[in-house]
């Protein structure tokens, strides 16, 4: 791993999750609500220093631009994993559903563009900072609140869980645009067929 101040935030992101599991499964229950939602919170800080971090000390580097999105996807859904096996509620499933499958699609969407396609990346857009700083701020009420329908902060949690839903939704449809040229012009893939599908 290239050694910079950058990847050594993202790397301490991954490492956070196992302590977000353990704070939320053995801590006293009194506090294990509270603790989740700051390890959560310095989680999500690690992820905008290290971006700005890279930018500012010109650090940005191969291995960075791989391991970051694959920190805040890992952790995002080991939380949302842990809130819905909390809640047992349709109504934070669903959401939760849709944003997981959604980084399933895209990754692998990206995946096959930086093989087959002439368009070989795809840029953070301004709508998915802004679905991530919905979801973000989301997941860190919902840790910090408990399960609870009656509760305010709940309430909240969901609504902007299902607005960070909506926004993945409308994202990945603009990701699908995007290689739908590609994905339609009946180029020919070979070789890769069988490995593929295992």
């Amino acid at each position: 791993m290239p050694l910079s101040l950058p990847n050594l935030l993202t790397s301490l992101r991954i490492l956070m999750i196992p302590v977000l599991v353990v704070v939320f499964y053995f801590l006293p229950q009194e506090w294990r609500y509270l603790s989740s939602a700051l390890v959560f919170t310095l989680a999500a800080i690690t992820d905008w220093m290290d971006g700005y971090l890279a930018r500012r000390l010109g650090q940005t580097t191969t291995f960075g631009a791989f391991l970051d999105p694959v920190a805040d996807k890992l952790i995002v859904a080991v939380a949302l994993l842990l809130l819905v096996a909390d809640h047992a509620t349709a109504i934070l499933a669903v959401p939760a559903i849709v944003i997981v499958g959604r980084e399933i699609v895209v990754s692998a969407l990206r995946e096959w563009m930086a093989k087959y396609s002439q368009r070989r990346s795809m840029a953070v857009s301004f709508l998915g900072k802004v679905k991530t700083t919905f979801q973000m701020i989301a997941i860190i009420v919902l840790l910090a609140s408990g399960p609870g329908i009656e509760k305010e902060t709940v309430i909240l949690g969901y609504a902007l869980l299902y607005c960070a839903a909506i926004l993945t939704i409308w994202s990945m449809y603009q990701y699908l645009r995007l290689a739908w040229p590609d994905l339609s012009s009946g180029m020919s893939v070979q070789g890769d067929s069988d490995q593929d599908s295992t």
